[in-house]
């Protein structure tokens, strides 16, 4: 059974009640990884820099504390995550999307900002990025 890792736990840590709740829910049948929960200004406007975020501090939800968003990316024990992998990134999205709906909690991914179940026709796709969308 997969688990979080001491790293990961802190991070998800920094992240709201909700989305602990469905990370925890979703590591009991697939394994993931945190990648990143809560964002400071240094950390939020160097994502801005690097074109991995849109928006510079403190106008992120990674930027509030508890944060209202996490980034996740799929755990393949001995390997490293293949960033370029987008099927396993749209499967991983699928059981994160789900296990949300099946708890109650509104999610939005980051590889489909406009909620149409299509990450065809997103300009900023930010496969790792999950956000409560309140």
């Amino acid at each position: 059974m997969p688990k979080f890792s001491n790293r990961s736990r802190k991070r998800l840590d920094t992240c709201d009640k909700r989305l602990q709740c469905v990370m925890y829910a979703v590591i009991r049948y697939f394994d993931i990884t945190i990648i990143e929960g809560y964002r400071n200004k240094v950390d939020q406007n160097k994502a801005f820099q690097l074109s991995r975020s849109r928006v510079k501090y403190p106008h992120g939800k990674h930027n509030k504390e508890p944060s209202q968003a996490v980034d996740v990316a799929p755990w393949i024990q001995g390997k490293t995550t293949n960033w370029n992998d987008t099927e396993m990134f749209h499967y991983m999205a699928g059981r994160i999307m789900a296990t949300a709906d099946s708890l109650g909690i509104k999610l939005r991914w980051g590889a489909d900002w406009n909620r149409n179940q299509y990450s065809g026709d997103e300009k900023f796709l930010d496969m790792v990025h999950f956000e409560l969308d309140e």
